[in-house]
């Protein structure tokens, strides 16, 4: 399971590292692609075929399922890890989600979001709950957290 949050710059090159805590569960190959709200999404091969499968099974009349199956398969590449640990990320990846040089990675269960540091510390601030709406807030009651 994907959990914590990590800190750390990209290259001129557009590579950066996947901590070894991720690289364990994520292995030497996976898909990384657009998430949603503006970052990066990390998916370890197996998660990612169910949601390629799921995404292929959708209609083609489908409006919605259109623009998702554009979002997701569209935009993933395949990552390896090289020897340093490092991924390359596209540019047009980077240009998706604004990432530049400052990057936080954050384990989120079954995959691992990467966003541009200024970025995540917007979404991220310490009024996450008073920006929710009570329609949202009420879903999460029902999660019995």
């Amino acid at each position: 399971m994907f959990m914590g949050e990590y800190n750390h710059t990209m290259d001129a090159k557009g590579r950066v590292t996947i901590p070894a805590k991720f690289r364990e569960e994520l292995g030497d190959k996976f898909v990384v692609t657009r998430g949603f709200e503006g970052c990066l999404t990390a998916y370890p091969p197996e998660r990612w075929e169910r949601i390629e499968n799921n995404l292929k099974a959708l209609s083609l009349t489908n409006s919605a399922g259109r623009k998702l199956t554009r979002l997701f398969l569209g935009n993933a590449i395949e990552c390896e890890v090289d020897q340093m640990g490092r991924i390359l990320i596209t540019q047009p990846l980077r240009n998706a989600a604004s990432i530049n040089k400052n990057v936080v990675l954050t384990g989120l269960g079954d995959r691992v979001e990467i966003w541009d540091k200024d970025a995540w510390d917007k979404i991220n601030g310490n009024d996450v709950f008073e920006e929710m709406t009570q329609d949202e807030l009420d879903k999460l009651e029902e999660l019995e957290l």
